[in-house]
């Protein structure tokens, strides 16, 4: 594996963004951490507006994943996402439109794959669907794909290492990556990113919440727990 897998801290608890994002968000500055995200509900634009302004004033790399199923509500989405400068656009059911709409205003287009419903999410469909389908998105053009490996409904561990081998695009697994065994087997697969969020607000690290971050970034390096 060339690179580990980069932590993309979500100021998120069951597919919310927290209240308090921006507190939250200052007392970790300082992390390893340098791929911030949010979801889209329920703060308002402006205040996400600033608060990804001020992630970028740091060097970050923004992250706005949307958890929409309609087309209506995804376009709202990357139109978020494009207000707020974001860098990633994760989420969203795929559209020619959204795809369109992204690489018009230079954002990275990371769509879900499979049959992605409820709030917070579940994923459905069998491997082989799960991974055609993203083929076919990878000819449209997206930069990669949300795969929500652990909230899927089948084996978790076969999805990952037989979507990260076959397609060839960054591969992001969003939710639930929430013990060491997870982060474990991601640092054996090596996908290209892993999101982590309601499992910092609920101490499954063990420490504060920049303590956790930064032992997680160093055990995707190599070290331990």
């Amino acid at each position: 594996m060339e690179e580990s897998p980069k932590l993309v801290v979500m100021l998120t608890h069951n597919d919310f963004t927290v209240e308090n994002a921006r507190d939250i968000f200052e007392q970790c500055k300082e992390a390893k951490a340098t791929y911030w995200g949010m979801k889209e509900e329920p703060l308002p634009l402006d205040e996400m507006k600033a608060l990804y302004a001020y992630m970028k004033s740091l060097g970050k790399t923004t992250v706005l994943e949307v958890v929409a199923y309609t087309e209506a509500a995804c376009m709202e989405g990357a139109r978020m996402a494009a207000a707020c400068g974001c860098d990633i656009l994760m989420g969203t059911t795929f559209s020619d439109r959204i795809n369109a709409f992204c690489r018009e205003h230079n954002i990275k287009y990371m769509p879900f794959v499979g049959e992605v419903v409820e709030r917070p999410s579940v994923l459905k469909g069998s491997i082989d669907e799960i991974i055609e389908e993203a083929k076919r998105y990878m000819e449209k053009g997206v930069y990669g794909f949300d795969l929500l490996a652990y909230r899927y409904e089948g084996n978790p561990t076969e999805l990952i290492q037989r979507f990260v081998s076959s397609v060839d695009a960054p591969v992001c697994i969003a939710g639930s990556v929430d013990r060491e065994a997870r982060l474990h087997e991601l640092r054996e697969v090596g996908p290209w990113a892993f999101t982590i969020g309601g499992a910092f607000f609920e101490n499954k690290f063990d420490g504060t919440f920049p303590q956790q971050i930064n032992k997680v970034c160093a055990y995707m390096e190599g070290g331990s727990m």
